[in-house]
């Protein structure tokens, strides 16, 4: 450790294997404790604000803002199970506009918070599904992510338990499909759901209760008063009977409402007859080439159309482009891309199409589209420019985002080696970021267009560039997000490798592929990658690709606790890597070898690694290395009973976190540092130590490490004569290594436990003992069988008693 190719810089094997936590004896109190366990281990539940900003310029629809009001004190009366209603009208009529400007006037009423998500029904590309709106509304409410279930039904069964005991607001924008909601509907409890579709979603009604609110178009008089309410200021006082024309041509939907408004407020000396004229004509066109769509569609139509052609050439071509974005939200840089423009020019233009209405801006640099407006876009970008122009604008997105997250990468992987790529396109000018925190700013931003790109250049022939942007983005995605986030990226991935016949490129995402099953606790699966990669590996003779994948099997061994195994394959790997002087690798093999020694039990051997493996990763620099490597030094002094050269490698190791500003690593090395402090009785230290590597696991989703802090902070409480608070640590670090499938964790907690409850209740104590010895009898290393001795002894003497 660090090992070959992990998500996480300085991710370990995760086998602290009970080292100093099972032979360090507690001392005597030597302080006052200030450790407030509730804010390491049951942090303030997070509350969700979600909402996107209120509508400016909202009027009218006093009655279905009284209906959903109704609902809201109908709920408050009653308080008898979730309520959910549906907001179901055509396109354009503005569902999404009126629920959040509700939803903004009461959202006070819901302290635990607001949930909102796009479900994109309707949207030319992928629509949102279930299981992407869960895992997102699962990890606003508090979860890592690591927590969240793979499976949709367990995902949905969490999240309704989570929303049990709350008041939530959950809004559900453009569903199209029935089972796009079901699953995010909350069981009993206090929450309100709100849904907005184009369609009726009827069975809804019939299974789930729930009730509808129709959204028609709007009566003239409210037409006519949001026609003014946008212009005010703008224009004088147009004719009415002029504005009702307006308003009839836009079919009193609000969206070709506010669009029409906005091109007569940006013509203030323009007669409005004119531009009714001009919409006159191109409605007429329209009506000419009616294909029997409804009559909303064709005003919507006739409104973009109007809108469009009154834009200036390079703001309408740019419009069209946009039209090739894999999904509906992107950036000013990405805008700049596509339409071969500086990023001045670009802003230029976007103002126009804001300014227009026909993009929405969500951020100073950022836009999203409508999705009806993003459909049209898609279709005038077919029509109007020819299959190589759309062909070049989409190489030149992939371009951007290929060498701007080689450039994200630079700051969060610095030691991983980088994929090599091509030149940036012509006028493609990447991101460079000044720091770290700007590079994850940016990871964070761009992660909603991640996949959809992937997935965009495999759909349109562009495979070698669909697998090296998945390859990248191993390395740039956000260091919060789970690595199930990226398995789909992996497999399309995968698939245009294959595609290529480029066995080096499906060998990469094969070992990314196994460290992300890993670090889920898929080991199968990890195993099943690994096979394949060294398969392909020694089919091209590619002895470093097989050397890697051997050095990952072995670390999936190790979180086994298959320590013989582990070692076999560390050592392997560890002499393939000497034979081609990759010293970097080396060090990295060194580092798993001496941990596995440790695990096992075996200082000796563990110590005569050590030394060697870090003199290599101080040699190379790797700061990370060094600083693991003195972690595992510090647990080996402390086991052999120097805890004063335990404490002064485990403060190296920190202070090397610290100056990288590495959370990952950090919370780990606490662990250590405060396994020393409460073997040397300074128990408030200890507790402080734990309580921040509890916080830091937690949010970097490791259930197993923060599991490790509870077990610590257990221990401590023991120490102190606090059995009752002890033993509801080790409960629920139990419970976690349990959900993990970590026998061996498991087995060790239910020692801790038994021994925190055996002077109240020494029946349950046999009973966690004789469970933890059914747990240990398949591990065979010497540790193993000193802990396994002691338990069977302990089992015996309560026995006799």
């Amino acid at each position: 450790m660090p090992t070959e190719g992990n998500r996480r810089p300085g991710d370990s094997h995760n086998d602290l294997s009970g080292s100093s936590r099972d032979v360090v004896q507690a001392g005597s109190v030597t302080g006052d404790i200030h450790f407030h366990r509730v804010a390491a281990t049951e942090p303030s539940r997070p509350v969700p604000r979600q909402l996107p900003a209120d509508v400016n310029t909202f009027v009218n629809r006093t009655a279905e803002l009284g209906r959903l009001n109704a609902v809201l004190a109908d709920r408050n009366a009653r308080r008898s199970g979730a309520f959910v209603h549906t907001v179901a009208g055509t396109a354009g009529a503005g569902k999404t506009s009126l629920v959040l400007h509700w939803a903004h006037q009461v959202k006070d009423q819901f302290p635990d918070g607001q949930l909102f998500v796009d479900l994109r029904g309707y949207d030319p590309g992928d629509p949102v599904t279930a299981a992407q709106a869960l895992q997102r509304f699962l990890r606003a409410l508090g979860l890592a992510a690591a927590e969240v279930p793979q499976d949709v039904d367990d995902a949905a069964a969490m999240y309704r338990s989570l929303l049990a005991d709350r008041r939530v607001l959950i809004l559900l924008d453009n569903a199209a499909t029935v089972s796009q909601v079901r699953p995010l509907l909350p069981g009993a409890g206090d929450s309100l759901v709100v849904i907005t579709s184009r369609n009726r979603l009827a069975s809804l009604s019939v299974r789930d209760g729930a009730q509808r609110i129709t959204l028609g178009t709007l009566p003239g008089p409210e037409a006519v008063a949001l026609l003014r309410a946008v212009t005010k200021g703008y224009r004088p006082e147009d004719d009415a009977a002029e504005l009702a024309e307006l308003a009839r041509l836009c079919a009193h939907l609000p969206l070709a409402l506010r669009i029409a408004a906005e091109r007569a407020a940006s013509h203030p000396h323009m007669r409005l007859d004119d531009l009714i004229g001009d919409l006159r004509d191109e409605s007429a066109l329209w009506d000419a080439l009616s294909t029997g769509i409804d009559e909303e569609d064709e005003a919507i139509r006739s409104v973009f159309t109007w809108s469009y052609r009154a834009l200036p050439a390079h703001s309408a071509r740019l419009f069209r482009l946009l039209g090739l974005h894999p999904t509906g939200e992107f950036s000013l840089p990405v805008a700049a891309a596509l339409g071969e423009l500086p990023p001045s020019r670009t802003r230029r233009l976007l103002d126009d199409l804001v300014g227009a209405h026909l993009l929405e801006q969500t951020a100073p640099d950022r836009f999203q589209f409508h999705d009806l407006l993003r459909a049209y876009a898609t279709d005038l970008v077919q029509a109007e420019e020819s299959a190589d122009q759309r062909q070049a604008a989409r190489r030149r997105i992939l371009s951007w985002y290929l060498h701007t997250a080689d450039a994200a990468q630079s700051w969060l992987y610095p030691s991983e080696e980088h994929l090599p790529l091509p030149d940036p396109l012509p006028g493609i000018t990447p991101l460079v970021f000044a720091d770290y925190n700007a590079a994850v700013d940016w990871s964070e931003r761009e992660h909603i267009n991640f996949l959809p790109a992937v997935r965009d250049a495999a759909r349109n022939g562009l495979d070698r560039t669909a697998w090296q942007l998945a390859a990248l983005l191993w390395f740039a995605r956000p260091p919060s997000s789970s690595e199930r986030d990226w398995l789909e990226l992996g497999r399309i991935g995968q698939e245009a490798a294959a595609r290529q016949d480029d066995h080096g490129a499906r060998c990469r995402l094969l070992i990314n592929t196994s460290i992300a099953h890993r670090a889920l606790n898929n080991f199968s699966e990890g195993l099943d990658a690994l096979e394949q990669a060294v398969a392909l590996a020694r089919s091209s003779q590619n002895r470093v690709d097989e050397a890697r994948a051997l050095n990952l099997i072995g670390l999936i061994h190790l979180r086994r606790r298959e320590l013989d195994l582990a070692e076999s394959h560390f050592t392997h790997a560890l002499s393939v890597f000497r034979d081609l002087g990759d010293s970097r690798r080396v060090a990295t093999a060194l580092s798993n070898i001496a941990g596995t020694r440790l695990s096992a039990g075996r200082l000796s051997e563990a110590a005569s690694v050590i030394d060697e493996a870090l003199a290599a990763q101080r040699a190379l620099g790797s700061r990370g290395g060094e600083g693991n490597l003195l972690r595992i030094a510090a647990e080996l002094r402390l086991e052999e009973g120097d805890t004063d050269a335990a404490r002064r490698s485990i403060d190296e190791a920190l202070d090397i976190a610290l100056t990288l500003r590495d959370h990952t690593r950090e919370g780990f090395w606490l662990l250590t540092l405060g396994d020393i402090q409460r073997g040397t009785a300074r128990y408030g230290d200890a507790l402080t130590s734990y309580q921040r590597s509890a916080m830091l696991h937690r949010r970097l989703g490791d259930r197993s490490r923060e599991a490790l802090a509870w077990r610590g902070t257990g221990l401590t409480y023991a120490a102190l004569d606090r059995h009752d608070e002890a033993a509801a640590f080790h409960r629920r670090a139990a419970a976690a290594h349990r959900d993990l499938g970590d026998t061996w964790q498991l087995a060790l907690e239910l020692d801790h436990l038994a021994t925190a409850v055996h002077a109240e209740d020494p029946g349950a104590a046999r009973a966690h003992w004789a469970e933890a010895l059914i747990h240990l009898s398949t591990y065979t290393d010497p540790r193993a069988a000193s802990v396994r001795s002691r338990v069977e002894a302990l089992v015996a003497r309560s026995a006799e008693r």
